[in-house]
């Protein structure tokens, strides 16, 4: 996708707060309102901008006890792969998941409340999935970094 500066300057603006108006927008990139709404549209017909949602502060939720949880399958085959991600999608504590290379097959960020709602968490759901050899897990102590922004440049 060729995107121009406009549409790149939109789309970290967006990125930054999505309930900006279009005359917020307009004002910001020298553009007409219309211009805006249309750009927007272009972009969401085009599948760059997906969704707009939320972001919910997960202490004051009670879910601030970040977990990375790495993964290891019994074996490779696609069977086996493909069971796994079905199952892993349907947990709720699972923010994301990534198959990756090397020592283990999967990384699973996982937010819960505490170290024993992990623990059930463990228990109940994760170790239940078949086809686990094995897994390790860190816990997080201070989030550093944390953003939802594609930086365009």
């Amino acid at each position: 996708m060729n995107l121009d500066e406009k549409d790149k300057k939109l789309l970290a603006l967006l990125q930054q707060d999505s309930k900006r108006t279009t005359k917020a927008l307009g004002a910001a990139l020298d553009l007409s309102i219309t211009a805006v709404f249309e750009r927007i549209k272009k972009l969401e017909k085009q599948k760059i901008i997906e969704k707009y949602v939320a972001l919910v502060d997960r202490k004051l939720v009670q879910k601030d006890f970040m977990v990375l949880c790495h993964v290891k399958l019994i074996r490779h085959s696609k069977e086996y792969i493909t069971q796994f991600e079905k199952e892993i999608t349907q947990f709720p504590e699972v923010l994301e998941c990534f198959h990756v290379s090397g020592d283990y097959d999967y990384i699973l960020k996982i937010s819960v409340k505490d170290i024993q709602d992990y623990r059930e968490f463990m228990v109940s759901k994760l170790t239940g999935l078949q086809h686990i050899a094995s897994t390790q897990s860190s816990f997080m102590i201070k989030e550093v970094k944390s953003t939802t922004e594609v930086n365009l440049e």
